[in-house]
């Protein structure tokens, strides 16, 4: 264990325990940061009612009993009850140590590993990915990799919408272009091209309009040539999806896709099942599920509707088959959805009437990680100059070439093809960052100067940070691995500042975890970074007085890239050792 909080947090747990015994039960006996000293304890204000006793002199019974001698250098009562800790340079020491020889850098897995469940991207097929996916995509990626991190077995799921009565429209469309000449149109990428000239027909063609119609039923009757169309059609999507998952770096590959059309068997028995358990209502003509306390405007109940007045099932009954697959056929034990958050009330009804079901229950959770929209300057939705939507293959190539652009004024020594590395690497990382690093809840306006800075919380001030640690190494001629093991010596208040904020890691991991929000970990990487920067303006490392001042901060400089490094990997984000 390497987070000296968390370590002495479970110490200062058992003090209270012995000083209070079953009083302390429920008591908030948190060791939290403090500007006060390393660390402080507020627990002893809330037991002192219980106790008869005033605030500071519970925490003095709490300092009497507590075993802190091998990692505190000072405890001490401080205003009206509060414990202040400060940490032994030695115990830090110590932990650093620990935390080297961690093939996790210190952070803990799981207690109990569970089979987790991630829905997230959910293109449509035969329509182009747009900066609307981008937040659903990278928050996704970066909750498979961290879950992964710590132990969890992560199924990644990507719900694409492939099928529906759009598709009776695409393919007729696809009919009269020719097999050839509508691949070689989807082959190119303009996938948003060919939806719209469907789209045309459809609206001014009442002959095109019952085709369509037709070859829906078709569709939906399980005709083989239609199938034969569709999977074309699904097949060119597929491909571009995941060009643009490679462009990205995400780990989605092909295997991963679990479309609508996958739950297509499973839709009778949704309806069956639900009827058996009479939640089943008929609601103007149409099968519903009214979940208890969900309400319209009026006051209304509110159904989610299972089966429609023509007998076809609504997408409700299909994310319903979601939910029995993932529990019944993966055995999950938690279910996530990165959704936008327009969809939390159609969410919250399917989990209702997933529990009331007992499909899931208090060991199986379904959880929606909702997201804000991506805002242009005049803080309304991204669009182009034109007012389209903004597609992300473009966005990502604008990315890597004003990244370009700027490693090129930065380092222009370097070869074409180093610039080319770091211009992508930079580039698509800013992208990335700059969505994670904002709280999912919220809005964030997208803003090319500021996402590519090297200054601010920001992917290049990371990466930065990152490769000038490369280069201190680089310029020292010696491996990295060789000073992992040496026992840092802690003197300077920025060398203890640096020492703690690695150590805390594995807390900012947990937090960031638990909450499902990646601006956590973004947070805690950006404060990582400007207390390495304060650390070598103030702390000569390759000049050091001294050779074991010099491998102790050596090894305080390996140990921050690594923490840098696996903090970025976790988030999808590349450290480039030069830039």
């Amino acid at each position: 264990m390497a987070d000296p909080i968390v370590y002495v947090e479970q110490r200062i747990a058992a003090a209270f325990a012995k000083v209070a015994g079953s009083k302390a039960d429920g008591i908030d006996t948190a060791v939290r940061s403090s500007d006060r000293a390393d660390a402080q304890v507020n627990g002893s204000i809330a037991l002192a009612k219980a106790m008869g006793l005033t605030p500071r002199d519970v925490a003095a019974k709490v300092l009497e009993v507590a075993d802190l001698k091998d990692i505190c250098s000072d405890a001490q009562v401080a205003g009206p009850g509060f414990i202040n800790l400060t940490f032994q340079n030695e115990f830090l020491s110590r932990e650093l140590m620990s935390s080297s020889a961690s093939e996790k850098l210190g952070v803990r897995n799981a207690t109990k590993p569970r089979k987790i469940v991630i829905d997230y991207s959910a293109p449509n097929v035969a329509k182009e990915m747009h900066v609307g996916h981008l937040r659903s995509t990278v928050i996704g990626d970066a909750l498979v990799r961290m879950l992964m991190f710590v132990g969890n077995t992560v199924v990644r799921e990507n719900h694409v919408g492939d099928w529906g009565t759009p598709f009776g429209m695409l393919i007729e469309h696809l009919v009269d272009l020719g097999e050839t000449h509508a691949a070689n149109e989807l082959s190119v990428g303009d996938l948003d091209s060919f939806y719209r000239s469907a789209r045309k027909k459809f609206d001014e063609s009442e002959q095109f309009q019952a085709r369509a119609r037709a070859r829906v039923v078709l569709l939906q009757g399980g005709d083989a040539e239609t199938l034969r169309l569709w999977k074309l059609l699904v097949a060119e999507s597929t491909r571009y999806f995941q060009m643009i998952y490679r462009t990205l770096g995400v780990l989605l590959e092909d295997t991963d896709i679990m479309g609508e059309s996958a739950y297509n068997n499973l839709l009778p028995q949704v309806v069956e099942r639900l009827g058996k358990l009479k939640m089943l209502t008929t609601s103007d003509g149409a099968e519903v599920v009214f979940a208890e306390g969900f309400v319209n405007r009026e006051n209304q109940p509110l159904p989610l509707i299972i089966r429609k007045t023509d007998g076809g099932y609504n997408y409700a009954t299909s994310d319903l088959a979601c939910v029995i697959d993932r529990v019944e056929r993966l055995d999950a034990d938690l279910l996530l959805y990165v959704v936008g958050a327009p969809q939390a009330q159609h969410l919250q009804m399917v989990a209702a009437v997933s529990k009331q079901a007992g499909w899931l229950n208090s060991s199986r959770e379904m959880v929606h990680v909702s997201f804000g929209n991506v805002l242009g300057a005049d803080k309304k939705m991204l669009k182009t100059r034109s007012g389209e939507t903004v597609k992300l293959d473009a966005l990502l190539t604008e990315s890597v070439e004003r990244a370009a652009a700027a490693v090129a004024e930065k380092n222009p020594e370097l070869s074409d093809a180093a610039k080319a590395t770091i211009a992508r690497t930079v580039g698509i990382g800013a992208v990335k960052y700059a969505d994670l690093s904002t709280d999912r809840i919220k809005d964030y306006t997208f803003d090319w100067d500021r996402m590519l800075s090297f200054d601010g919380n920001t992917a290049p001030y990371l990466q930065y940070a990152h490769a000038r640690i490369c280069s201190i190494f680089r310029r020292a001629n010696i491996e990295r691995a060789s000073v992992r093991s040496f026992a840092p010596v802690i003197s300077h208040a920025a060398e203890r500042e640096l020492a703690m904020r690695v150590l805390q890691f594995d807390s900012a991991l947990w937090d960031t975890i638990d909450k499902y929000s990646p601006h956590r970990l973004c947070t805690y990487l950006y404060e990582l970074a400007t207390s390495f920067s304060s650390f070598y303006e103030q702390c000569p490392v390759l000049k050091a007085e001294t050779d074991v001042e010099r491998t102790s901060r050596l090894m305080l400089c390996d140990l921050t890239a690594r923490v840098m490094q696996t903090g970025l990997g976790v988030l999808g984000i590349e450290a480039p050792e030069q830039m």
